[in-house]
């Protein structure tokens, strides 16, 4: 019995308790919350459900549980139910019901820990979005790893994502890079709040090695020349180190665009049609306050120029026109007093905040070796970059270090440990788990230890499987899921079986750290499990039933372990 089929269960159990005492309390799926009891001695699952709906009912909570334990106790898979304190549930289902799982994963391979939560929802998510005026630093860095890892975790909780990355090619600070090239070309000092670091002198080189033509022009038309071939050149560094992590975006979103395009005048013309623009002092306003905003918010300057929530206007009715429902922005620390007033915007179109769109903060990233913060790239100058991160620990650690934690916390990544191959080490943990899987079952087949046995054979005691796995022409499956009775076994297959629930967790909350950290569970369990339950019979011992069917448990656990990783970006090696 799954999770989802108790929850029906308990979810019919509790309106046929409250018809009997003439009472409504129709209850949704999500108000059955089943959880694993800390101490595994008091059952597979525990809820508080007689609690929640005993008020409704008219009973005493402790009543209700007794009368929904004495239905759950008929259910087919279920062995024991007990009632504790007040009125909480404890359920332990038969083993052959709980082991039921390791088959299922095995035949939906890829699949187990999909959901359709989202199915049908075009949704925008907008991450890194560095200027292009530098290499990605470690905040971009860690974006970079998250905002991958949730896009692809959303899309398996059946979301359209388009990931987008916001080109801003436009502002002051492209002006300050393209000065700083120019300067770097003429040997001359990097220019007051410019672009320092050996990389300024390379893309410099590059552009004027491209354009010999370069010295003979006037310095404005140089200038306007290192602007659009050295942020071009620039921003595909950016793609590249991108794309060398892992991460591709399905968009570049110019956000010259916007002004070029007429987009601005477009979404003030909508704003003043839903009569939230006014004029005051020269200037164009957006009446924000009626929204939650602090203060209302110039939109056109008096000299005619776009003020800086001009483009943040035109780029979200942009995205909308497009066709997203929901589009989610990745912001760094230094934003979170922007939040209101996106959201003040999003209210202005008619939209709901929060929902349409979505802002989520990231903290800061520090690298720490022999103990020591790390200051100083060899390359950008100023700050440490992805690069540098790749370079110390590889894309598989880092990109893993950098989702493990939730985003709304600073980070220190300790370089001396994520480069360890140790146990110590999270992502070497989780990794080696898995290739221990794929050992196992290589080992076990040079063994004999097959999934399947010939048909009429003894030596397997066999239950009816609509999906049996690994079966093949003359032979039956050997998978005997009440065989596995271990204690190591029933925390194992608990644990796989919050696989789903955890991924579906991850996508609502915007938390790809959930799928990391349950991977470390996941990866504990199954070493604890390998120490005590033989998969493979010692010497001059028979293979046996417990050893197939253990095989199939391997295998389940070697799926959602590749799957898990699948959804962070990060592989699974067979061996190690």
């Amino acid at each position: 019995m799954t999770p989802a089929e108790l929850q029906v269960a308990i979810r019919d159990l509790v309106g046929a308790v409250a018809a009997d005492h003439g009472a409504d309390a129709a209850l949704t799926e999500a108000e059955v919350v089943l959880e694993r009891p800390r101490n595994r001695e008091h059952g597979d699952w525990a809820s508080t459900v007689a609690m929640r709906a005993a008020k409704r009912i008219g009973m005493a909570p402790r009543d209700l549980a007794s009368e929904l334990a004495t239905g759950l106790q008929r259910l087919p898979g279920v062995a024991v139910v007990d009632v504790a304190g007040p009125g909480f549930i404890n359920i332990t289902l038969e083993a052959a019901s709980a082991g039921e799982l390791a088959r299922r994963i095995v035949a939906e391979g890829e699949a187990f820990g999909r959901g359709d939560t989202l199915a049908g929802v075009r949704m925008n998510l907008e991450f890194v979005s560095a200027n292009p005026t530098g290499p990605v630093h470690l905040g971009g860095t860690r974006w970079a790893a998250v905002g991958d890892s949730l896009a692809r975790i959303l899309a398996a909780q059946g979301a359209n994502v388009a990931r987008e990355y916001y080109f801003n090619d436009h502002g002051a600070q492209i002006d300050r890079f393209s000065g700083s090239l120019l300067a770097a070309h003429l040997g001359e000092p990097t220019p007051e709040d410019g672009y320092g670091g050996a990389y300024i002198g390379e893309i410099a080189a590059r552009v004027a090695a491209a354009h010999p033509e370069v010295d003979s022009l006037p310095r404005d038309e140089a200038l306007e020349l290192f602007r659009r071939e050295g942020v071009e050149l620039m921003f595909g560094e950016i793609r590249d180190s991108l794309h060398d992590f892992g991460v591709d975006f399905d968009v570049y979103f110019h956000e010259n665009s916007l002004y070029d395009s007429g987009a601005v005048e477009h979404a003030v013309a909508r704003l003043r049609e839903l009569g939230h623009i006014y004029e005051a002092d020269g200037a164009t306003w957006l009446r924000s306050t009626e929204f939650g905003d602090d203060r209302d918010r110039v939109v056109l300057k008096s000299n005619g120029e776009a003020a800086y929530i001009a483009g943040d206007i035109a780029y979200y009715l942009n995205k909308r026109e497009r066709g997203f429902d929901r589009c989610l922005i990745m912001l760094g620390a230094d934003h979170h007093g922007y939040t209101g007033r996106l959201m003040a915007m999003v209210a202005a179109f008619g939209d709901t905040p929060y929902v349409n769109l979505e802002v989520l903060i990231g903290q800061m990233v520090n690298l720490v070796k022999d103990g020591v913060p790390m200051r100083m790239s060899k390359r950008a100058g100023t700050v440490i970059t992805m690069e540098d991160l790749v370079e110390a620990v590889g894309v598989d650690a880092a990109r893993y270090t950098l989702v493990r934690s939730s985003v709304d916390t600073a980070l220190d990544v300790d370089l001396d440990l994520v480069a360890k191959h140790t146990n110590d080490n999270p992502v070497y943990y989780v990794q080696y788990a898995h290739a221990r899987t794929r050992s196992v079952a290589r080992n076990a087949e040079s063994a004999g230890v097959t999934r399947d046995v010939p048909a009429g054979s003894a030596a397997t005691s066999l239950r009816d499987a609509s999906e049996p796995v690994g079966v093949g022409p003359g032979r039956v499956d050997a998978f005997d899921p009440a065989l596995l009775t271990h204690p190591t076994e029933s925390e194992l297959l608990g644990t796989l079986e919050q696989f789903s629930r955890t991924v579906e967790r991850a996508a609502e909350l915007r938390e790809p750290h959930r799928i990391a950290r349950y991977l470390e569970q996941l990866a504990g369990n199954y070493h604890r499990w390998y120490d005590s339950c033989r998969i493979i019979p010692r010497a001059g011992e028979d293979i046996e039933s417990v050893h197939r069917t253990r095989r199939v448990v391997n295998e389940a656990v070697g799926q959602v372990l590749r799957n898990g990783l699948g959804l962070l970006g990060v592989s699974a090696p067979d061996r190690m």
